[in-house]
């Protein structure tokens, strides 16, 4: 796994985790903060889910080349 898909995952499971916590803590009720945690969590995933698969076409061109077309 590159060091950028890793550095993602590490990042939307910090924010799973600080979800948690909040709720918990019975933090995760205020209506601001679940929507700047939920917009936050929505955008790591995109980031990591890119970066995965960027990963992925990347290998694939390296074992079989590029595909065009």
């Amino acid at each position: 796994m590159s060091p950028l898909v890793d550095r993602a995952r590490t990042h939307l499971n910090d924010l799973h985790e600080e979800l948690a916590a909040a709720t918990a803590y019975g933090l995760a009720d205020h209506p601001a903060y679940r929507a700047e945690i939920e917009d936050a969590i929505e955008a790591a995933r995109a980031a990591y889910v890119c970066a995965a698969l960027t990963e992925i076409a990347s290998f694939r061109a390296e074992l079989s080349g590029p595909q065009v077309g």
